[in-house]
């Protein structure tokens, strides 16, 4: 009797031991998953697949969120990535580098209330740098826009991001530049939705922006249409046609729904005075043109509205 009290014990020891020791294995791997998700993009892209992985001990999962990290990546890109396409990830926003065009495909922001009012950064201390991480055959320095007749533009604008000075700082990589037409655009009407931007956030706390260049068609004198845009120095770097920005304002009530809006601009000078809602456009439009797919965490009914000509009303009931 003894003996088998004794056998008993031992099976039940051995037991414990094991689920205890596959317990913090499991939950030392997924730890170690965490960090890899919260600091590589394309395993961000796939946690749930990856999570889908490791089920045996729900509630470690449970107290293990990827937003524990100190990681901008899951707080930026919280509704999803328009594309997966050579990502650069800095401290305050995130990149789509284009290769080919030598400018970003797409750069992803989050905006805070907090950080655009404590503005401790001065893009005056900051200096146009190309970025090392990106291949020398596609790198682009600060010779490629000499001569050019083009502004170095910000997509990520530098006026967002002055909470830190290297916040300021990484706005001025040359991955978050791209060619726009001085007078008119870059320093009229693309600086006052900048400018609008930056007072959405001041008044509801929390925007996502996505922000990114567009090369649309024309139609020429023979009734066909072409893609054609100017390339500038001597790493050809494409000049858009057009810009983008795609803006998400999230409600201060915890049920309140998402506010969207989308704008296009042309790359030419134009008058100052030129009303912003003239810019507005379908975001369907921006995506087919892009082939980029804007917010997909998020179903699209799930936004209170979506590009409106005429909102002061949508404003007023928007909270």
């Amino acid at each position: 009797m003894s003996v088998g009290r004794t056998l008993h014990c031992m099976f039940i020891t051995a037991v414990v031991s094991f689920t205890l020791g596959a317990y913090y294995q499991h939950y030392d791997t997924l730890c170690r998953l965490c960090y890899v998700i919260n600091n590589d993009p394309y395993a961000f892209h796939i946690k749930d697949k990856l999570y889908g992985t490791l089920r045996f001990f729900k509630n470690s999962m449970d107290r293990r969120k990827p937003n524990e990290s100190c990681s901008c990546l899951p707080r930026i890109m919280k509704y999803g990535f328009p594309g997966m396409e050579d990502l650069r990830v800095y401290d305050d926003f995130v990149i789509s580098y284009d290769r080919r065009n030598r400018i970003a495909r797409w750069v992803y922001e989050h905006l805070q209330a907090s950080s655009i009012v404590n503005t401790t950064g001065n893009r005056r201390m900051a200096e146009y740098k190309a970025d090392l991480g990106i291949p020398s055959d596609f790198r682009v320095n600060t010779t490629d826009y000499k001569n050019s007749g083009y502004d170095k533009g910000h997509l990520a604008a530098s006026g967002n991001h002055k909470s830190k000075q290297s916040h300021c700082n990484d706005t001025f990589y040359l991955t978050n530049i791209a060619p726009q037409v001085g007078e008119g655009f870059n320093r009229g009407c693309w600086q006052k939705l900048e400018a609008y931007v930056r007072d959405l956030c001041k008044r509801y706390g929390s925007v996502f922006v996505c922000t990114g260049p567009l090369y649309l068609p024309r139609k020429s004198d023979a009734g066909k249409w072409y893609v054609e845009y100017e390339m500038i120095g001597p790493k050809t770097i494409g000049v858009p046609t057009h810009y983008f920005k795609v803006i998400t304002v999230e409600s201060k009530l915890p049920t309140g729904l998402p506010y969207m809006e989308a704008y296009v601009m042309p790359n030419k000078e134009m008058d100052k005075k030129t009303d912003l809602r003239s810019f507005l456009c379908d975001i369907r439009e921006i995506e087919s043109a892009s082939g980029l797919k804007f917010f997909q965490g998020l179903r699209r009914s799930f936004f209170f509205g979506i590009n409106y000509s005429n909102v002061p009303e949508l404003y007023k009931r928007f909270h």
